[in-house]
């Protein structure tokens, strides 16, 4: 999580959609930056409203913007799987390196989810709402926002790139998936 005080806004960091290319293009230039632990760096909006914004925001006399990045679900999961089969889990209960793509999003939708498939949701983290969430994939826009925020143009590196893989789903899946996880996909849909 970044925060430009002069530029009156908040950089939340929702996992696996590019915060961390995003916190080294601009950290430098942040007021305050929380890398750890990660239940800090990745505050979800309810609990920056609730812990964080009347210390960053001096008790309301000094409103912070809100902005995210969301991904869409699917690949947003396809993410986390790939992120996960990296040699260094191997043997770790958040490893995928033992499962395929249709079995972690299997056991995403399970009730209770294996530690593996325990990722979240992009709605519950925005849950609350943002004044700017932006497209992962549509950089130009996100940019466009920085750039008209810090006066200069701003380049943003490929970092922390999950290793490639096979995400693929059965048209089966791919309809529960949507169907059980609709708020997602209803904000995803709502950033077109």
């Amino acid at each position: 999580m970044l925060i430009f005080w002069k530029q009156r806004f908040v950089l939340l960091a929702v996992p696996k959609t590019g915060t961390t290319a995003i916190e080294s293009a601009l950290g430098p230039m942040a007021d305050a930056a929380i890398s750890n632990p990660p239940g800090l760096k990745h505050c979800n909006v309810k609990k920056y409203r609730r812990e964080l914004s009347p210390f960053f925001e001096q008790k309301g006399r000094r409103p912070l913007e809100l902005v995210a990045v969301m991904r869409e679900p699917t690949d947003w999961l396809g993410s986390w799987y790939r992120y996960r089969t990296r040699p260094a889990l191997n043997g770790q209960p958040n490893s995928t390196a033992q499962v395929d793509f249709e079995e972690f999003v299997e056991n995403y939708l399970a009730d209770p989810q294996p530690d593996f498939a325990r990722v979240g949701s992009q709605a519950h983290f925005l849950e609350g709402g943002v004044d700017h969430l932006f497209r992962y994939g549509a950089r130009e826009a996100l940019l466009h926002f920085l750039e008209d925020r810090f006066g200069k143009a701003i380049t943003l590196p490929r970092l922390n790139v999950s290793p490639p893989g096979d995400v693929r789903l059965s048209r089966t899946l791919k309809d529960r998936l949507r169907r059980e996880r609709a708020a997602d996909f209803d904000l995803w849909s709502s950033l077109a």
